[in-house]
């Protein structure tokens, strides 16, 4: 049995995900989808997006917390799910993804008001990187 990119993990007030992935770039796609998925995991309802996201930051965590800020910024207001996000390139201090995706086909299951550096560490694993990423909700 493989293990799972992305799981929920409790956390007292917030949303938290356990993510892993072969490398950095797996792990931020993973992180990515896993995040869609406690919205609501929402297909569109037609694709009306198509993007190239490119950011920046001074090491990988601020760059994961930015790269789904990126993403939670167009759920919230563009009121967008991505049906497609690959990143192309991640190297630690800079990323740039390919995402696709439109109004999604019903209401999103929860918001998500934040992504938050509490707990967050990308941290080598069994195989590959794990990290532990907390939503304010």
């Amino acid at each position: 049995m493989s293990v799972p990119p992305w799981e929920e993990v409790d956390h007292t007030a917030d949303w938290a995900l356990r993510v892993r992935g072969d490398d950095l770039r797996a792990l931020f796609e993973h992180a990515a989808r896993g995040m869609m998925s406690l919205l609501g995991d929402s297909a569109p309802t037609q694709v009306t997006l198509r993007e190239t996201i490119r950011v920046q930051a001074p090491d990988a965590e601020a760059l994961l917390v930015k790269w789904l800020t990126e993403l939670l910024y167009r759920v919230e207001e563009q009121g967008i799910v991505f049906s497609e996000i690959r990143v192309q390139y991640v190297d630690g201090t800079a990323l740039e993804a390919e995402i696709s995706g439109g109004p999604p086909q019903e209401a999103l299951r929860k918001h998500i008001k934040a992504v938050t550096y509490h707990l967050l560490a990308i941290r080598p694993a069994d195989a590959g990187l794990e990290t532990v990423i907390v939503f304010d909700v």
